[in-house]
């Protein structure tokens, strides 16, 4: 085959230093699209069948363009393979595997071969410039940065950072905000991916650590680690609650974050469009905490219900509507900043349910015990809530009771336990007639009261059971349900035949 005249172009190796810096990526990434581009032209000349390449001489600029042929002992396509024998007449000595090298002559690019070359290099310049950002980036979530608006199409913003490209969604923005080109723009990446296309630094300025951010930025006291940051609420362009605790006890967290004459927090809320700021003092008490979290309100009193992690609170009559806030706002930040599920209830309202509820207990008690009404209510008054309460209670918990001894107590407790007993075998026979088996009912903390409630919702098998979630457990138990964790320790008892079964197989 004809030998390649080799074309000095050091015009390349210029167009590539000049590419490199403007687009700040390596120059080799450059070379290697120049290379793959020049490859590209060269088979559509001389056929896409061939394995032809290109290599251009980082010192010169020389381009070479070559055929391979891999030497095989049985050729399976002729275009990119040659057989032993034939490799070894040309090249003695060559091993399976090895290549014959052919230099072709230099290609004259057309047109139309330019304009494939061009595209090329573009689209790899593009690719390496977009890997050269995810890797300059992809470490800086969580960080506050300036930028330049580019361009806004459809109210999302591309904004230009110097070195890369990144988008402001228009859900990330604060409400009623807008920008134009060239106004200056500060905002939180929150994530960075990498895209094949599209977008891959995005931003925000609607996110709860945007405002986290600019407190460290306006107090030197967050900056230092003193004054820590535990939690932040926000409804955006309104509203916002952010909890703070200081490390030293001689630093007042909410003065620092205050700032003298409010300075500081005025700053913040400059920045977040006039967004009014409630900076509140952290507690590790929840109570404490969710008390904090409903300023301006005052409270009353809270009543705490870890295991459903849900906080009932109460409040003076005349501060409801400040506890709720406008639309609930003040309500709903509060339960985002302290994680809890917050309940409001007036007073009176609280009041009159308590009155319900003694009267509920009362008559459950004179029915189920056989009792009169005095009686009952001191059961109620000490705090008994259940008949299962007091069967299992201690007798001389019951006998502590003013105007009891025990007597009365082991009494009561044997009354308590034959109704006990008498509703257990009501709902040992309902659970038969509705077809729940055996091997269900034999499953710890699942009590008669609940097989027929689980039958009723069809669930009567290990199977259908072990078909369920915790918490469609829960909704199908209702009032009966027991906590989260215990729901998904049974859900797991109910699969463990399954895991049996499987090893069994296993073995066989």
């Amino acid at each position: 085959m004809e030998t390649a005249a080799i074309l000095p172009r050091t015009e390349l190796l210029q167009v590539a230093d000049i590419v490199a810096r403007e687009k700040s990526i390596d120059r080799e990434e450059v070379i290697l699209a120049m290379e793959m581009a020049i490859q590209k032209a060269g088979r559509s000349k001389y056929g896409h069948e061939h394995d032809i390449r290109a290599h251009i001489d980082r010192k010169t600029g020389e381009i070479a363009l070559t055929r391979h042929r891999e030497a095989v002992e049985e050729v399976e396509n002729e275009a990119t393979q040659m057989t032993l024998a034939k490799a070894r007449e040309i090249e003695p000595g060559i091993e399976p595997g090895q290549f014959i090298v052919d230099a072709l002559p230099p290609i004259d690019f057309g047109r139309i071969a330019a304009q494939t070359a061009k595209q090329v290099i573009v689209q790899k310049v593009r690719e390496a410039e977009r890997k050269r950002q995810y890797e300059e980036y992809k470490d800086r979530v969580g960080e506050v940065v300036n930028g330049l608006v580019k361009r806004v199409e459809f109210g999302n913003v591309t904004i230009d950072l110097g070195r890369a490209e990144a988008v402001l969604r228009r859900d990330e923005l604060l409400p009623r905000e807008s920008f134009r080109q060239g106004d200056r723009v500060r905002a939180y990446i929150y994530d960075v991916r990498e895209e094949p296309r599209g977008p891959q630094i995005f931003m925000s300025r609607s996110h709860p650590q945007f405002m986290a951010k600019l407190f460290s930025q306006e107090v030197p006291e967050i900056y230092d680690g003193i004054i820590e940051i535990k939690s932040v609420a926000r409804d955006p362009g309104s509203r916002a609650k952010i909890g703070v605790i200081s490390k030293d006890s001689s630093i007042d967290p909410v003065g620092a974050c205050v700032g003298m004459r409010g300075s500081r927090v005025q700053a913040v809320v400059q920045e977040l469009q006039g967004e009014k700021i409630d900076i509140i003092p952290w507690s590790p008490d929840p109570a404490t905490f969710v008390v904090n979290a409903l300023a301006p309100a005052e409270v009353a009193k809270v009543v705490l219900d870890e295991e459903l992690h849900r906080i009932e609170v109460i409040v003076p009559d005349d501060q409801l509507s400040l506890a709720i806030g406008r639309r609930g706002q003040n309500v709903r930040l509060a339960s985002m900043l302290t994680g809890w599920d917050i309940d409001i209830l007036t007073e009176s309202e609280e009041s009159e349910r308590r009155q319900d509820e003694v009267k509920t207990r009362s008559a459950l008690f004179m029915e189920a015990l056989d009792v009169d009404d005095v009686i009952a209510h001191l059961l109620v008054g000490e705090g008994f809530s259940s008949i299962e309460e007091v069967a299992l209670v201690p007798v001389e918990e019951i006998a502590e009771i003013e105007g009891f001894d025990e007597d009365v107590a082991a009494e009561l407790q044997a009354r308590a336990q034959t109704y006990l007993e008498h509703q257990n075998e009501l709902f040992e026979a309902r659970r038969k007639e509705l077809g729940v088996t055996d091997e269900l009912a034999a499953l710890e903390s699942l009590t008669p009261a609940m097989l027929a409630k689980l039958g009723e919702a069809g669930v009567k098998t290990l199977d259908d059971l072990g078909d369920l979630a915790g918490d469609e457990l829960r909704e199908n138990l209702g009032p009966l349900a027991m906590g989260e964790e215990e729901a998904n320790a049974i859900i797991m008892a109910a699969r463990a035949h399954w895991f049996e079964d499987e090893d069994a197989e296993a073995k066989d």
